[in-house]
């Protein structure tokens, strides 16, 4: 049954209105989806028959592979079928208002992704997709979880197309169907990530690290008891530990960074590329993390928070700015969020940031009183206000800084809990979007914190009512 909603084009609901262009998905589509119901049926046979490998050898004798093959065959052709009509049933069409997307087989459904909302537009690039030269093309939205919308599969060059004219369009420039297709904003590259050094800094990882605990644990184990099951045991951490560095290498290869006219543009993945562009002021957060590990070569991860990439699923895809990085290059992610910090001398309020203690650089400490709350890194714990933003330093083990421009902060506020009161300290909560960032000013005397709060307040509302329209292209006298 179709539903309509409001912000649709008039065709899709009246059929006396003029017909509109709609658009469908690569005709390979299909086939690039089809798979999936006879990968999730064989996943399913393994799991269930991996403990009894005597089954799966009865059942391969006297002639029953035949019936294996026919069931395995008749569940790929139902998927490939569903999967075709699927794609005959979803369409889309673009206006200035919104993309309209048409989906469902037995239920149907009608969805909008507004370009006045846009936050991000990602081309995702799955290995069979990059083998048959095709795309999904991926528009977040400020909306919660859930708030994307995905259009797969498209021709390679059509979905580069099509996100130059969606940007445009939510840019504020208005685009003609008789028009030219809009035009690529040109780049300029501003830092890239070595494949040596995204190796090297995975082995300098914490899972490294616990991937050695496990080791150890065990060969002491097997040592003391003199048997070998423990070994047994180390099998589920180890395929956890190379899962988890797996995922962080092939995330983070080939990563470059560049600046347009149509935000911040990221590329990166190995088996699977992701193109993503972010639009001027749509990152919220920034935190900056180093580990022990990384110290020597002086390393940094820059993640942010964006509002439409809330999902815990692909934090480690969509919200990373800089997997790894020289100090240099995590004040250009910096400068790629923040172009003018406001201040007399950057670098050195940088370098206090990251890597400072005490009330160097300017930094507003945590009082002496407060140290029972955090007994190895008090000292480092430092709240720094610019005209820009708010910088929050913490962490001494693992060194971490965040960065909320004014303008992103959503809500303020204070919490107290019975120890803090006891000890005349507070911290204050800077609400942004769901993400990898969580600012928090943590264990200030409770008068700073409170007059902290007042003056972010102030700030915070001053830089909303200067900062840039969504429309970021669109001239003033048109608004």
């Amino acid at each position: 049954m179709s539903t309509s909603g409001p912000g649709f084009p008039a065709s899709a609901t009246d059929p006396r209105a003029p017909e509109v262009a709609w658009r469908r998905m690569h005709p390979i589509t299909p086939a690039l989806k089809g798979w999936k119901a006879l990968v999730a049926l064989l996943a399913v046979v393994a799991y269930n028959m991996t403990d009894n490998i005597q089954s799966i050898g009865e059942l391969m004798q006297g002639g029953r592979w035949r019936y294996v093959l026919a069931v395995v065959l008749a569940i790929a052709a139902v998927g490939f079928a569903y999967a075709t009509i699927a794609w005959r049933v979803t369409k889309f069409v673009v206006d200035d208002e919104a993309v309209h997307l048409h989906t469902g087989v037995l239920f149907r459904q009608q969805r909008q992704a507004r370009l006045d909302r846009l936050q991000a537009v990602d081309i995702v690039q799955p290995l069979l997709a990059r083998l048959t030269g095709l795309a999904e093309l991926r528009l977040e939205v400020a909306g919660g979880s859930g708030s994307a919308v995905s259009l797969a599969f498209l021709k390679e060059s059509e979905a580069e197309a099509l996100r130059a004219e969606l940007l445009a369009r939510a840019a504020g420039l208005r685009v003609r169907p008789d028009e030219a297709p809009a035009a690529r904003a040109p780049e300029q590259p501003v830092f890239e990530v070595p494949m040596p050094r995204m190796l090297a800094s995975t082995l300098r990882s914490s899972a490294t690290g616990w991937l050695l605990v496990f080791v150890v644990a065990i060969v002491a184990s097997v040592v003391a008891t003199r048997e070998i099951a423990p070994v047994f045991t180390l099998v589920p951490a180890v395929l956890g530990v190379g899962g988890a560095m797996w995922t962080r290498v092939n995330q983070g290869a080939n990563f470059r960074a560049a600046i347009s006219p149509d935000g911040i543009r990221l590329r990166h993945g190995l088996t699977e590329a992701r193109a993503q562009t972010v639009p001027p002021g749509r990152v919220q957060a920034l935190r900056f993390t180093q580990g022990p590990l990384w110290r020597g070569p002086d390393w940094w991860r820059v993640e942010m928070n964006v509002a439409g990439y809330g999902g815990e699923k692909d934090q480690q895809t969509e919200n990373v700015l800089l997997p790894v990085g020289t100090r240099a290059e995590a004040l250009l992610a910096l400068w790629l969020v923040l172009p003018d910090l406001q201040v007399e001398d950057p670098r050195a309020l940088f370098d206090a940031a990251l890597a400072g203690s005490g009330e160097a650089g300017g930094f507003t400490t945590v009082p002496r009183r407060a140290r029972l709350l955090d007994l190895v890194g008090w000292r480092r714990r430092g709240v720094l206000v610019t005209d820009r933003a708010l910088f929050v330093r913490h962490g001494r083990i693992v060194r971490r800084l965040v960065v909320v421009p004014h303008e992103r902060t959503q809500s303020l506020g204070l919490t107290q809990g019975p120890i803090q009161r006891k000890l005349r300290v507070a911290s204050m909560v800077v609400h942004s979007t769901a993400g990898p960032v969580h600012p928090m000013v943590e264990h200030l005397d409770e008068h700073v914190a409170a007059a902290l709060l007042d003056e972010q307040t102030v700030r915070a509302r001053t830089a909303r009512a200067g900062a840039l329209p969504e429309q970021w292209m669109r001239r003033p006298e048109a608004l």
